[in-house]
């Protein structure tokens, strides 16, 4: 508990992980949206791009920031053992 109240560890790349698959959910059910709202060819491949390309984005855009995060607690772990 005294991690959390002093940030001393961060919450952020837990809640990023299930923000990823809600993310991922909404892309699903918007393809599919789009495949069977009756648009024809064009509504089918419309929706498999949207899925294809939006579970590419968001999955790149949640790794980065779990990247940043990952920066963060090397460069903790360096300054701590520096003395900094």
């Amino acid at each position: 508990m005294r991690d959390l109240l002093y940030f001393d560890s961060m919450v952020t790349p837990k809640i990023i992980t299930f923000v990823y698959w809600l993310m991922l959910i909404g892309i699903a059910i918007a393809g599919l949206g789009m495949i069977f709202s009756g648009s024809g060819i064009m509504g089918v491949l419309g929706g498999l791009l949207t899925i294809a390309l939006g579970a590419l984005v968001i999955r790149i855009y949640c790794e980065l920031l779990i990247v940043l995060f990952k920066i963060h607690e090397n460069l903790k772990k360096v300054a701590d053992s520096k003395g900094l």
